[in-house]
């Protein structure tokens, strides 16, 4: 059975004349009757009533008639579906996310792909550090990880999304919490509460920050993660410094502090390379347009290079 036998019926059925159904479908009467002949030959059974005056569906004709609609409504769909995730339209982003940019960045990357690809579903891996988000790009298991760089090797590209400050979170009732101003040296002596993780990007900014100071920051407690780190701050273990991003997880207990003198840390969306997806090519396009990533500052990328 031939696709074109289901269109050529379709016609005939629903305009019930064999002269307007060929100049629906652009095609000479007689082709058409003899592809409907063909059609009925091949079921066994009549489909068409025929008369000198007018065309009817017999019963098989009205069931055969709802059948043939679908599968070719069904097959229309399959043809756009396949455009559509040709193009970059339709299908599943998995996307994580360092840390506390989910705060942040998500909703802003949700919002984009919703209004400019609906048809496009985000899977989120949130609270992944940085090695593990590079590691899940390169194994496949992510499409697009937020994370912090620097990010070792050629194989994944990145490009910034944000230029976070870093900022001290203090316990509610310690002392400097009531000073008017805050310079890295005010925390020479305290104790801080950092990030378990030996990569982590942000310890690697506060112990420059501090050593740009003059000391070097007396780690006393760990964390696996920004939510726990402030619990910890909160119950006066120690200070820590953070990404601003923070700022989103809300903690009793925790006043968080802007402090002269301290490092920035950047944000990035980091993808495959030779990555070949149409869709995670559209998710980037779309992102860029909607303003996420950092205009690049060439003065600020020669003070880094200095």
């Amino acid at each position: 059975m031939e696709l074109r036998h289901l269109r050529y019926f379709v016609a005939v059925a629903e305009t019930r004349h064999f002269g307007r159904a060929a100049e629906r479908l652009h095609l000479a009467q007689p082709a058409l009757s003899q592809s409907v002949r063909q059609l009925e030959a091949e079921l066994g059974t009549t489909l068409l009533a025929r008369t000198t005056r007018q065309v009817s569906l017999t019963p098989a004709g009205e069931f055969f008639y709802a059948e043939a609609v679908r599968t070719l409504q069904g097959l229309d769909d399959a043809v756009r579906g396949v455009a559509r995730i040709a193009d970059g339209r339709d299908g599943l982003v998995r996307v994580g996310f360092t840390g506390t940019a989910a705060y942040d960045q998500l909703p802003r990357i949700a919002r984009a792909v919703k209004q400019d690809l609906p048809d496009v579903a985000l899977e989120i891996h949130a609270d992944l550090l940085t090695p593990a988000q590079v590691d899940g790009l390169r194994s496949g298991h992510l499409d697009l990880a937020v994370l912090r760089p620097p990010v070792a090797g050629d194989d994944v590209e990145t490009r910034t999304v944000a230029h976070e400050r870093l900022l001290l979170a203090l316990p509610a009732d310690h002392r400097l919490v009531s000073e008017p101003a805050l310079d890295v040296a005010d925390v020479g002596f305290e104790d801080f509460v950092m990030y378990a993780d030996a990569h982590s990007a942000v310890n690697e900014a506060i112990v420059r920050t501090c050593r740009a100071a003059g000391f070097a920051p007396r780690r006393q407690h760990e964390a696996p993660g920004t939510s726990v780190l402030l619990a910890l701050v909160a119950a006066g273990l120690g200070v820590a410094m953070v990404p601003e991003s923070a700022r989103a997880i809300p903690l009793a207990g925790v006043i968080f502090r802007e402090i002269t003198g301290a490092a920035t840390i950047d944000l990035a969306l980091a993808w495959r390379r030779n990555d070949t997806s149409p869709l995670v090519s559209a998710v980037v396009e779309v992102l860029d347009t909607h303003g996420l990533f950092e205009v690049a500052d060439p003065v600020r990328e020669l003070g880094e290079v200095l």
